[in-house]
């Protein structure tokens, strides 16, 4: 099965690759790109490896997709986005990103995320033609929400207290995208 690649005006979306390692660690030892993920910041090469060999399994298994954002022009990884499970059977999807902060505020995530959304709403990836893509936010990471709204999603509600990391409960709120919505969006453009 071969990877999925995607060009954007500013960006290519790459396999994530051993050789990407330092640049993974880089992204996930930074406090402010994990502040509202499940996990801590990263201490050690080993743990972007592990990242990268856990991306590639799932890919592999057919059961989500990871890219490497990349600068077009340099090749540089700036981030990575895709979904961190999906349902065939239900035609539905779970999306995730980050994105180096250096890079945060040039209109990169959106243009990113767009583009995936795209390919999961038009059958372009293996797990077929998706209906509902599905993002999970912690209340305060705005913008992340902000992203999400100004691609369509809808929140659709807080689900209290429904994720455990960092020693502590989380609430999160559920937004969400169907597919005839994104087409809709996109016949107005």
């Amino acid at each position: 099965m071969n990877f999925p690649e995607i060009a954007t005006e500013r960006l290519l979306l790459t396999r994530i690759c051993t050789g990407d390692s330092p640049h993974i660690y880089r992204l996930f030892a930074d406090s402010r790109v994990v502040e509202y993920y499940d996990l801590e910041a990263f201490n050690a090469l080993a743990q972007a490896e592990e990242l990268i060999e856990f991306f590639s399994s799932r890919f592999e298994s057919e059961t989500g997709i990871r890219w490497a954002i990349r600068i077009a022009d340099s090749n540089e990884l700036i981030g990575t986005c895709g979904y961190n499970s999906w349902s065939a059977k239900m035609r539905n999807a779970v999306i995730g990103y980050d994105l180096n902060p250096a890079f945060w505020g040039n209109g990169y995530a959106s243009e990113a995320v767009g583009r995936i959304i795209e390919a999961a709403f038009s059958g372009a990836l293996a797990c077929g033609q998706i209906n509902r893509i599905q993002a999970d936010t912690v209340p305060g990471n705005n913008a992340s929400e902000n992203l999400l709204v100004n691609l369509g999603f809808k929140e659709e509600g807080l689900r209290r207290e429904s994720g455990y990391w960092k020693g502590r409960y989380h609430d999160l709120k559920c937004f969400g995208l169907l597919r005839a919505e994104f087409q809709k969006n996109i016949t107005k453009s």
